[in-house]
């Protein structure tokens, strides 16, 4: 049993010194002191079924015990959770954590408590820690099995499978039958068990902790997801069902959801005596509308029960804190004192997120296999708990120790965060009628994903997921003096009781040698072959795009020709089905290096090259497909130019959250895929020696890849030119025909022209035969506005400075106009003379002046200053230089919108660069001015980092372009003590970041540096020679 007075928590029964931070808590205080008197014994059966025992004093508050739970799991987000008892009427009740234990449970001797998720929230990616996601999915599993959560026989099939999968890992038909057998997981599992195992052979190489993910996942989308039915009638005595969620009161009829009161509509909730009301805000579009409904219950002990849970969902998921005690009044009490206490869900997840916890590993009961994860070398250092007695150092516990900053000071690093409200003193009841008079923005009602408000240098925070740790579990608790602690311990305690570890004072076996062999691998081949398979999961969700998002949002408005059907499922499909199967081998291969699999697999299996060799040998079967994606991207801009509505839906497609590229980009993506195979068979033949054994094979795939590029060459830089004009169509207005045969893009980026009125900021675009010069305009798109054009045919060109006194600046002499224009600085200038010297050579040899680009109302003679176009304000030019959160969605985040406010240029060269340098993976981020590092899953593409939470999101929850920025290392007095630590900055604007490796931490540096710094490459002359 657990002693309160003793104060033991799971750390001291290790022998670690008294640790106090359990999350219940707020930040820095010490568990609640203990009231002298008689101990009472308190059971309390936790979500893996184990009981435990925990003893208290009889007047402790129930917060006590609650506390004594979070810590014995060592759960950081104890605040999901509660504790629930079956009252007198046999009726399911949850603690109430102010009030002491015996004025709620008259014997709790003869009771037992149960440990389970009290709030569900929308997104289990809000889930932090993979205990907590854990614990959910034993929530989800009790909640299937009892028949609580119903759903079809296809979501139910999956679910279990995930569960099987998490107990005894990789398929296998007599374990998995067997195992089936002996458990039940759901009602009618028998009529499914054949639905169950062949979804099973299909999550190969996932771990416990994945499969978790993906049963919570397939969990919160049912419309029975956390519901707690509550039976009411109406008052026409028709049954029902009444219900709390994080969106708000819920009406079932069955298990049929017939009616949804949100939050923001609710003015107040009430009950008296067995009637529970419901008072709704009026309805200002509706001319008769019930202001009040009325529900019928069993008792007032069910209204009061109902009314309880639902003051504490909307406190918890619509407060930014939790509400201050109300002040008792001097003669009479009117209404209940009942609050919610606690933390807010936006408190934990600030606290989580702004806390730099190390993992503490966990035992799964039911699973056969070892939950273990990928850690950082720093976390590496920590090895296996020994016997018992050992001592730990508590300098750097990791069990939470560290206070967070105050979440009322709180506010996103980028000035546009969300700071939480002021002060709460009303009590619950009358918080929940004032919130619902002053509901929260949309934004803060849900604290998941968020969306990029700003996508310039500001960045959102958005919560993430930190690493896990490979150790063991030793469970139980300081055994009796005169027992032993191996096995006179007869009560068994739970598996999810974790020790306590840390980095300064880890615990080691004597056995170094089986410590190492559990480490990851450190060759440097291992994180190449990791980065193939990062970039290839990037590629698979980006195929996707086209074969499953682009298809079924064109499905649904019927507009896609049959013809360009056929085109993509013809050329596309081949291409994704073999790129599934090739990352499963990818993964199923990193698994068997790093030691993961179940699958015990004998051989060598350190390597890398063999299977690239046998699947780009499968890839050149695909080649005849592969040639036809140009094909596709013609047609399908042939047919957006017949169909005005089918373009008007490819760009509807291009404003939802998957397709955060051009569409067109996407079509093109296998052609870009080869170039980075290349690259990776480059590093790894560069890496290994001749006497390798994988050389041969990386060699000889390298040798196949680069023929098939050979091969590719000139459709890729064809298509690529043809994807680069047709994406900046979209952003130039007042322009007849931008795509004509033989134009080649070469440069676009921001310049000063001077006029009349001074230097005005204008948008070049730098063509093989044409400059065209822009301004922004104030569209609801925000394209720029065609001012003018100059025919590079007989173009000269001289440095001007010390003729006009403006630095970096040139003339253009043109046959029939002249400009002058400034560069930002003096690279930028040299970079847009050698361009456009490059297109004045290249327009002679085509023998010939271009076509006339403006529209019938311009002409390219004039200028804005000279009466064609209206010129820009100055109000005008202030606004459009202010921040790029001013944008539309659908066109704020474009390349040509990054360069005009970061007034920079970007050059064909860069962008074909960028195509190859597209990297994926795990980093750690930190803030300026935060403590803790947050782990994302980061994209790099297209000048851009996006971050998401894991690789298996659909989107990205924000990004940031990296146009203007510089990427270095951190200065000793930036007090960085970290390895592998990059830093991003742009003005006042400062990001770090953390890889897992040397190799990696370069790779990083590298690819940001081609998007940052491309002035210090060397000139390439032509895209050719990038090929």
């Amino acid at each position: 049993m657990i002693e309160p007075g003793e104060r033991t928590v799971a750390g001291q029964r290790l022998g670690a010194p008294e640790s106090f931070g359990v999350s219940t808590l707020e930040p820095g205080h010490r568990p609640p002191s203990m009231t002298p008197g008689r101990q009472v014994s308190i059971r309390v059966q936790l979500l893996d079924d184990t009981t435990e025992v925990f003893n208290i004093t009889q007047r402790a508050p129930a917060k006590v015990l609650f506390d004594l739970v979070c810590a014995h799991l060592n759960l950081a987000e104890g605040d999901y959770f509660g504790l629930e008892y079956q009252d007198q009427s046999k009726m399911m009740v949850w603690l109430d954590l102010l009030k002491p234990i015996l004025k709620q449970i008259r014997r709790p001797k003869n009771t037992i408590l149960r440990f389970a998720v009290k709030f569900f929230p929308p997104d289990h990616t809000q889930l932090l820690e993979e205990l907590t996601r854990y614990l959910f999915a034993l929530q989800i599993k009790h909640d299937l099995a009892c028949g609580r959560l119903t759903c079809n026989d296809t979501s139910s099939a999956l679910m279990v499978s995930h569960i099987v999968q998490s107990e005894i890992g990789d398929f296998d038909e007599v374990q998995s039958f067997q195992h089936l057998l002996h458990n039940k997981y759901m009602p009618d599992q028998d009529v499914l068990m054949d639905k169950i195992t062949g979804n099973h052979c299909k999550h190969v190489g996932q771990t416990p902790a994945e499969s978790d993910y993906q049963l919570l996942e397939i969990a919160r989308r049912l419309e029975m997801y956390g519901v707690r039915l509550h039976p009411a009638k109406d008052r026409d005595g028709t049954k029902l069902s009444l219900a709390v969620s994080h969106t708000g009161v819920l009406v079932f009829q069955g298990h049929t959801k017939i009616n949804a009161f949100n939050w923001s509509k609710v003015r107040k909730l009430s009950f008296k005596r067995k009637r529970f009301f419901i008072k709704l805000r009026p309805d200002l579009n509706q001319s008769v509308c019930q202001d009040t409904l009325e529900f019928i219950m069993a008792s007032r002990d069910c209204c009061k029960i109902f009314w309880k849970i639902c003051v504490e969902y909307h406190a918890f998921f619509r407060l930014f804190e939790e509400p201050k005690p109300k002040p008792k009044p001097v003669l009479f009490t009117r209404g209940s004192s009942f609050r919610f206490s606690g933390r807010t869900q936006k408190q934990v997840i600030d606290y989580v997120k702004d806390s730099e916890f190390k993992k503490v590993p966990f035992e799964r009961k039911h699973s056969k296999i070892m939950s273990s994860s990928s850690p950082t070398p720093q976390e590496r250092k920590r090895s296996q708990v020994q016997k018992e007695g050992a001592s730990v150092d508590q300098t750097d516990s990791p069990l939470r120790l560290k206070a967070p900053l105050n979440p009322s000071t709180m506010t996103s690093d980028t000035g546009n965060g969300l700071q939480p409200s002021g002060s709460e003193s009303r009590s619950a009841a009358d918080t929940l009628n004032q919130e619902l008079q002053n509901p929260a923005p949309a934004s803060l009602q849900n604290p998941g994903p968020a969306s990029l408000q700003n996508p310039g240098p500001a960045l959102l925070q958005n919560p993430g997921t930190l690493q896990d740790s490979p150790e063991v579990v030793v469970n139980g608790q300081n055994p009796p003096p005169d027992q032993s602690p191996d096995t006179s311990h007869t009560s068994h305690p739970s598996p999810l009781a974790s020790p306590l570890l840390n980095e300064a004072g880890y615990l080691r076996t004597d056995d170094e040698d089986e410590v190492q062999r559990k480490k990851f691998p450190t060759d440097k081949a291992y994180f190449i072959a990791k980065e193939l398979l990062t970039t290839e999961r990037t590629f698979l969700k980006d195929l996707e795009v086209v074969t499953v998002s682009f298809q079924a949002f064109l499905g649904k408005e019927d507009v896609l020709p049959d013809s360009l059907r056929s085109m993509i499922n013809s050329n596309y499909e081949p291409v994704y089905q073999f790129h599934q199967a090739f990352l499963k081998e990818v993964e199923q291969r990193l698994q068997q290096w790093e030691g993961r699999s179940n699958a015990h697999i004998k051989g060598d299996y350190q390597r890398i090259g063999d299977v690239m060799l046998k699947n780009i040998q499968g890839l050149k079967q695909l080649m005849i497909p592969l040639q036809r994606h140009g094909d596709v991207l013609v047609e399908l801009e042939r047919s957006c130019r017949a169909s005005r509505r089918l373009e008007g839906v490819c760009r509807e497609l291009e404003q939802q959250k998957v397709c955060y590229l051009p569409l067109n980009m996407f079509l093109l993506r296998p052609l870009h895929r080869l170039l980075h195979y290349r690259l990776i068979l480059e590093k790894l033949c560069r890496h290994y020696p001749p006497t390798h054994q994988d050389f041969r094979d990386s060699r000889a795939a390298l040798a196949d890849i680069s023929e098939m590029v050979l091969q590719l060459q000139g459709t890729m830089m064809k298509m690529e030119n043809f994807q680069k004009i047709l994406e900046l169509k979209k952003d130039l207005t007042g322009i007849q025909e931008l795509a004509i045969p033989g134009r080649e893009f070469i440069r676009l980026g921001c310049l000063s022209k001077l006029s009349g009125k001074g230097l005005q900021q204008r948008m070049f675009f730098l063509f093989s035969d044409v400059l065209v010069y822009t301004s922004r305009g104030m569209t609801s798109a925000n394209q720029f506005k065609v001012n003018g054009q100059l025919a590079l045919y007989g173009m000269t060109i001289r440095e001007s400075e010390d003729e006009w006194g403006v630095p970096h600046s040139f003339t253009l002499f043109g046959q029939r106009q002249s400009i002058v224009v400034a560069a930002s600085c003096a690279s930028e200038m040299e970079k847009w003379m050698e361009d456009i010297r490059l297109a004045v050579d290249l327009s002679e040899q085509n023998n010939g002046p271009s076509a006339d680009l403006l529209s019938t109302s311009l002409t390219d003679s004039k200028s804005p200053e000279e009466g064609g176009v209206e010129p820009e304000s100055e109000e005008e030019l202030s606004a459009s230089r202010t921040s790029l959160e001013r944008h539309a969605a659908q066109r704020g985040n474009t390349t040509v919108h990054v360069c005009w406010h970061r007034n920079t240029s970007v050059s064909m060269v860069d962008f074909s660069v960028a195509v190859e340098n597209q990297l994926s993976g795990n980093l750690l981020r930190k803030f300026k001015n935060s403590n803790g590092w947050q782990k994302l899953w980061v994209v790099f593409t297209n000048f851009s980092l996006f971050f998401y939470k894991s690789h298996q999101d659909d989107y990205a929850l924000a990004s940031l372009p990296l146009l203007g920025y510089s990427v270095t290392v951190p200065a000793e007095t930036e007090n960085i003590q970290k390895d592998y630590v990059f830093k991003l900055h742009f003005k006042s604007h400062v990001y770090y970041f953390r890889s897992e490796s040397q190799y990696s931490f370069e790779r990083w540096m590298e690819v940001i540096r081609s998007a940052t710094c491309s002035a210090s490459r060397p000139p390439v002359t032509h895209r050719k020679e990038i090929y």
